[in-house]
């Protein structure tokens, strides 16, 4: 399965974008996690079928109400996460 490392940037913190992140990814059936970065970014590790990747990177550059996202970069990863469900760290 592909694995996918996200990095959100723009006003990701403190307002509940992870929790929004991690019900997006239980949602479409991912594993893996996500966690705020001391720079302000959120970073999120998912693994999963292509289509689920695609759908949840289009919920990342949406976020949450509250949320701004500036950009969103992705990049394939070689190890899967080492988690079975998806977690909030």
């Amino acid at each position: 399965m592909p694995v996918r490392r996200y990095l959100v940037e723009g006003i990701v913190q403190g307002v509940g974008f992870r929790h929004f992140v991690r019900n997006a990814a239980r949602r479409l059936g991912l594993n893996g996690s996500v966690r705020n970065l001391p720079d302000g970014r959120v970073e999120a590790l998912a693994e999963g079928g292509e289509a689920s990747l695609q759908a949840f990177e289009d919920a990342l550059r949406q976020g949450p109400p509250a949320s701004r996202v500036k950009s969103v970069t992705a990049t394939q990863e070689a190890d899967s996460p080492a988690v079975s469900g998806f977690e909030v760290r």
